[in-house]
């Protein structure tokens, strides 16, 4: 049963009345390439929905943001500091900004 006690039965059946088609995605990991870096999920339930020519995903887990190399390489230029994991916490803290890990780090 799904939470309010709906039948999940019965809203799949009203989906496809719809015209909605929902599928779930076995997967151990997503990553999205972004512009910050990639962000990954760990042990994600995603879901799979089609109306129509729409194909929407939607992704739920474990999530982790990854560094890339050429901001650490700046960081570690900017401060002067070595240590490539020390550099990757004050980046993922700062959400990207690289200024702003810069900063934290000189302090």
């Amino acid at each position: 049963m799904i939470p309010g006690g709906v039948d999940p039965k019965k809203v799949e059946q009203m989906l496809r009345q719809l015209g909605m088609q929902m599928e779930d995605i076995k997967a151990s990991q997503v990553i999205i390439k972004a512009e910050g870096g990639d962000i990954i999920i760990d042990d994600p339930q995603v879901v799979k929905t089609t109306m129509r020519d729409q194909v929407i995903y939607q992704v739920s887990g474990n999530v982790r943001q990854s560094v890339s190399q050429e901001d650490i390489k700046l960081v570690m230029e900017q401060t002067g500091i070595k240590d490539e994991e020390k550099i990757k916490k004050a980046i993922i803290e700062a959400k990207g900004d690289i200024v702003e890990a810069i900063m934290k780090l000189k302090q």
